[in-house]
């Protein structure tokens, strides 16, 4: 749920009271219960829901909720029944957006998207209006803020897991992989490092900057309204975040 660095999401996750935790063990549930649906509850021969599991793991969602999800999912044979839309758009400034939901209720998400567009001076616009700025990748973050990961060591053992690139910059590693390989890598690094986050991501190809105070709040107001529908999973934008937001 964020931009190029996935580090400013997670340490809003980490400060997450609560209810704000809650509306993240749902989102992912949903994930979870998708993944089941479409491909068993076998994590090993089910990659989409080893990924989920994955994802729910570096959320500190406890592993008798994933196991009761992953039953429920198993046994129901209707309800629960959620399809992807994706929706894309401007924020202030024409920062884009991508907004990625799960819903059992497209009308009501439709409305509820093209809401927070319009309330924060945005614009919400056809399929493939943004998309052409990102590119998909698998994303995994370790966080090292007390510097203790040598850095010549996590690279190589990121190269030889198969990824792409690895940016090291103020206590955080982030490494790309192509989105196929991202579990592969995932699960190689994983024996050696704790990470912080592994996931496949729309991350932009350049950014936009905010300096007008006005458009800085109606942005972050954007974002918290669709990040707090529970029928949105990920917001991706090209907003250059300010350090302290």
């Amino acid at each position: 749920m964020s931009g190029h660095s996935k580090w400013s999401t997670i340490k809003r996750k980490k400060g997450a009271n609560d209810a704000q935790r809650a509306k993240i063990f749902t989102k992912i549930a949903r994930e979870i219960i998708v993944a089941v649906k479409a491909g068993g509850p076998d994590p090993d021969n089910n990659s989409s829901l080893k990924d989920a599991i994955a994802k729910a793991r570096s959320n500190n969602m406890p592993n008798d909720n994933i196991n009761r999800t992953i039953k429920k999912a198993a046994g129901s044979t209707e309800g629960d029944n959620y399809e992807s839309i994706r929706y894309e758009g401007y924020g202030p400034n024409g920062v884009a957006l991508i907004v990625d939901t799960l819903t059992d209720n497209r009308n009501r998400t439709a409305a509820d998207v093209r809401h927070a567009f319009d309330k924060f001076g945005g614009n919400m616009g056809q399929t493939g209006c943004v998309a052409f700025m990102f590119d998909r990748k698998g994303v995994i973050v370790i966080e090292d803020e007390d510097k203790e990961i040598d850095e010549e060591t996590v690279t190589m053992d990121a190269l030889e897991a198969g990824a792409d690139d690895i940016e090291i910059d103020d206590g955080v590693i982030e490494i790309t992989t192509d989105p196929n390989e991202l579990g592969t890598v995932r699960d190689a690094l994983e024996q050696k490092y704790t990470l912080a986050s592994a996931e496949v991501s729309m991350v932009p190809q350049t950014m936009t900057t905010l300096t007008d105070e006005n458009q800085i709040q109606q942005m972050q107001k954007m974002l918290d309204m669709l990040e707090d529908n529970d029928d949105v999973q990920n917001v991706y934008h090209n907003w250059d975040m300010p350090e302290d937001m």
